[in-house]
């Protein structure tokens, strides 16, 4: 056969497994801090790159084997903290079970493997789509012969993220958001805000300017637009909510509007988008299905090695094997064979399809920016209907079997999507498919077994959806909320519909608009599932986003002046690393943070000011501006292997 290089070699797997525990880790607090999660990939390569070559010569393809396997991390983190907090959230579980949690994000992580591996042809090869965060990977692994440098990039701004939490959260030397809100007049609301967060500072960059308008978009929309309409013309209607806001500061009661209303708009564009993504990715959901069953028709051959998938037999049967554990989980929910047995079937079709849509978002816009959310609110609002007409109006067991569904539907959705861009990245190093296949596998199953140790972590020290103690600042986990709200809704607990009708309303505008710059040929895009999170998300957290995104532009454009013929993303590969180094330093103090507050009990433990003064939020914003300035520096010198 065709020469076949080692690949899985054991140093590489460990060092995947040590690199996933910690990415999973450091991750899930930024998800549920921010509702954002990054691609851990380009990290965990370069890590790789200076690890491995202390052990003794490595070859690219055991670098890529290493950011295959720890890349993971970023699925199953996004995917269990999107849904599994819910089941907290509504109140089934006091905390995170470790049985429940690894059984949920692990096989439905693995799933996620099995659903994707027919997809690899079509979506890779035959469609070639771009999938930039793989090219990215690629290209940092090519340009490996002085990983030193982008270590160097790596570990400054890691310690830059980290000094900051530590000095916003742990010592308290600066609150952690600068807001300015007044009332005008007798009913209208001004605010502005943004969170002191290098980390999402980082996510702005990775995601790019493009995405950060989107989301600044909905913001303003949300906060400047709806909610001083809201409080102004629509309160009446609302005498419960309007006495609940009667004394309240104008921030406080942009707030209250905020999570009790408006965020249901961006519900609605959310549940738009995911029908809508559904509905133009239908031609290659049916490719994808044809290129299955014609690969499990055929025989492997004498194929080089560069195209050997895991062979489909393998696959419907891991397929059997995976399900009918979640479906006894299933029959534990509800008590009733026939149900659980609807949600088995539910969940598989869903993983497929939604598998699908995931790997095909992500081969546009990269994992980074994979609407994995919208995607599962689609299947948790569909389950619910079908489970509303099994279970009936008031059931208690009908929400939570819906999480539960939805659950490993993500899990198998943010898996593909990830393993798809590491495909790509293998595809142009040279990779064997089944080889990363398998690595992204160990990978899911490391970093669902680290998930709800953690995730007990961060519930003691900072609450989740409400504080732990007074003093704490509650980790929002924005994803979780809306799906408890959505499923509880459905079964008689009250959704704002009218505000559910007015997002899907916004979602048919910007999907029109999105159309009109696709069919122009526009560079500019406007997916409406960006601007839907922009809408539901605090605009505290879409403002540093945007700044991120403003710092990448500068950056490309600096580049394209010096260097015309250059790709400007491949030039500004050293402000990317520092982007994630930012994200990983101020993630892993974030979860370090937690110990001691947990230890002790004291919010407070780690505070050196006991009363914040009105300079200090500006002096936490001019240290912030000074990170991006930084960052923008970074960003425009010469990439390590650029010419």
């Amino acid at each position: 056969s065709p020469h076949d290089p080692a690949q899985l070699t054991a140093r590489a797997i460990v060092l995947s497994l040590v690199l996933a525990v910690l990415l999973a880790a450091a991750n899930a607090y930024l998800g549920l801090f921010a509702g954002l999660t990054v691609a851990t990939a380009i990290p965990a390569a370069v890590v790789s790159m200076g690890v491995l070559r202390l052990l003794g010569r490595s070859s690219i393809l055991e670098n890529n084997i290493v950011a295959t396997g720890a890349s993971a991390a970023s699925s199953i983190d996004a995917s269990t903290i999107f849904t599994i907090p819910a089941l907290v959230i509504m109140g089934h579980w006091a905390r995170f079970e470790y049985g429940w949690v690894l059984a949920i994000a692990g096989l439905g992580g693995l799933l996620g493997v099995l659903f994707s591996v027919p997809l690899r042809r079509t979506l890779i090869v035959d469609q070639k789509l771009q999938f930039p965060e793989g090219v990215a990977t690629a290209e940092v692994l090519k340009v490996g012969q002085d990983p030193g440098r982008g270590l160097k990039a790596l570990a400054l701004a890691a310690t830059a993220g980290a000094s900051f939490k530590l000095a916003l959260s742990g010592l308290r030397l600066s609150p952690e958001s600068f807001v300015v809100a007044r009332y005008f007049g007798e009913r209208g609301i001004g605010f502005f805000g943004i969170n002191l967060s290098p980390a999402l500072l980082g996510v702005g960059f990775i995601v790019g300017f493009n995405i950060g308008c989107l989301m600044i978009s909905g913001g303003a929309l949300s906060w400047w637009v709806f909610i001083p309409f809201y409080n102004a013309f629509m309160l009446d209607q609302n005498p419960a909510l309007a006495q609940q806001l009667a004394g309240l500061s104008a921030e406080d009661a942009a707030g209250l509007l905020w999570s009790r209303q408006i965020r249901f708009i961006g519900v609605g564009a959310m549940l738009i988008g995911g029908l809508w993504s559904l509905w133009s990715l239908r031609k290659s959901l049916l490719s994808g299905v044809r290129t299955g069953m014609a690969l499990a028709k055929g025989g492997a051959g004498d194929v080089p090695h560069t195209e050997r998938d895991l062979p489909m037999k393998a696959i419907l049967t891991g397929i059997v094997l995976f399900v009918l554990p979640l479906f006894a989980l299933y029959y534990a929910v509800v008590g009733s064979l026939g149900i659980a047995f609807t949600m088995a079937v539910i969940m598989v079709v869903a993983g497929f399809v939604f598998s699908s849509v995931s790997g095909y978002m992500a081969g546009l816009v990269g994992s980074s920016n994979n609407p994995v959310s919208g995607i599962t609110i689609s299947t948790i609002l569909f389950a619910s209907l079908v489970l509303l007409a099994l279970m009936g109006h008031g059931s208690t067991v009908g929400p939570v079997a819906a999480i539960m569904i939805g659950a490993v539907t993500c899990c198998a959705a943010a898996v593909a999507g990830d393993n798809l861009q590491d495909l790509k990245a293998g595809q142009l190093v040279g990779a064997t498919p089944w080889r990363q296949q398998v690595m992204l596998g160990i990978g899911a199953i490391a970093s669902a077994a680290i998930m709800a140790p953690v995730l007990n972590l961060l519930l003691d020290a900072y609450g989740i959806g409400t504080p732990a103690r007074e003093g704490v600042n509650a980790l929002a986990a924005p994803q979780a909320t809306l799906m408890a709200s959505v499923a509880g809704g459905i079964f008689g607990a009250g959704l704002p519909w009218n505000m559910v009708a007015i997002g899907a309303a916004v979602g048919a505008l910007v999907i029109t608009l999105d159309e009109y710059l696709k069919r122009s040929g526009r560079s500019w895009r406007a997916p409406v599932l960006a601007v839907a999170v922009g809408i539901y998300l605090p605009l505290e957290l879409s403002t540093p986003i945007f700044a991120g995104g403003l710092i990448a532009e500068l950056a490309t454009r600096w580049h394209r002046r010096r260097s015309p013929g250059g790709d400007p993303e491949v030039l500004k590969q050293m402000g990317l690393l520092f982007a994630a180094g930012l994200i990983a330093g101020e993630a892993i103090i974030g979860v370090l943070i937690a110990i001691p507050i947990v230890a002790s009990g004291d919010a407070h433990v780690l505070a050196l000011v006991d009363v914040l003064r009105p300079w200090q939020k500006w002096a936490g914003l001019a240290a912030l501006a000074l990170v991006g300035w930084w960052m923008l520096r970074v960003a425009t010198r010469q990439a390590p292997g650029q010419p």
